[in-house]
Order: structure tokens, then C-alpha cells, then sequence
């Protein structure tokens, strides 16, 4: 089998082990939680993250603060509660397990 026939049964192999219903999911949940910000909102939120460069100690203490309040109005938790079970596959852990 030549190189390129290889690399493309690879490449259709890997796009189809891809858990899409999943991936689909997760976007509806991050999705849901970002149109709950105003588009001005989004788009502070935006420039917050560009300025600091991946580091909060880049922003100023007042940025900081807007920061903060974008992040509650995302609520960031609330989305991790609804995105783990969709990585896990549903399955419980050891405090979920029915016996």
C-alpha cells in the first residue's frame, strides 16, 4: 500500500473515532454559556484575554475586577458540572456507584 493511501485510511480511521455527538454537545453547552453575555460584554471579555496574554497579572487591578465579573456572568463552574459528565462518558465515579 503506498504512503498516501496509508495516511488517508489514517486520517478517515481517526475523524471516525471522533465522539461528534460529544463534541457536539459540548459546543451547545459553551455556546449556551457565552451568548448569555451581551455582545459588548463578549467583546470586552475579548479584549481582557488578548491584553493580558494568558496572565491576569498583566491587567491592571480594575481590569482584573471586570474580568472577574464576566467570568461569574459565564459561570464557569456550572459549565465544568455540565461538560464532565460528557467526558467521562457518563460513567459515575466512585462516590456515584450504584450498588
Amino acid at each position: 500500500m503506498s504512503k498516501r493511501r496509508e495516511s488517508k485510511s489514517l486520517v478517515k480511521s481517526t475523524v471516525g473515532a471522533v465522539p461528534w455527538l460529544t463534541v457536539a454537545r459540548a459546543a451547545m453547552v459553551i455556546s449556551k454559556r457565552w451568548n448569555a453575555l451581551s455582545s459588548k460584554e463578549r467583546a470586552q471579555l475579548a479584549q481582557l484575554v488578548g491584553e493580558s496574554r494568558g496572565r491576569v497579572s498583566n491587567l491592571s487591578i480594575k481590569q482584573r475586577a471586570e474580568l472577574r465579573k464576566l467570568a461569574r456572568k459565564l459561570d464557569l463552574q456550572g459549565m465544568g458540572r455540565e461538560l464532565w459528565p460528557l467526558l467521562r462518558g457518563g460513567k459515575r465515579g466512585r462516590r456515584g456507584r450504584k450498588r
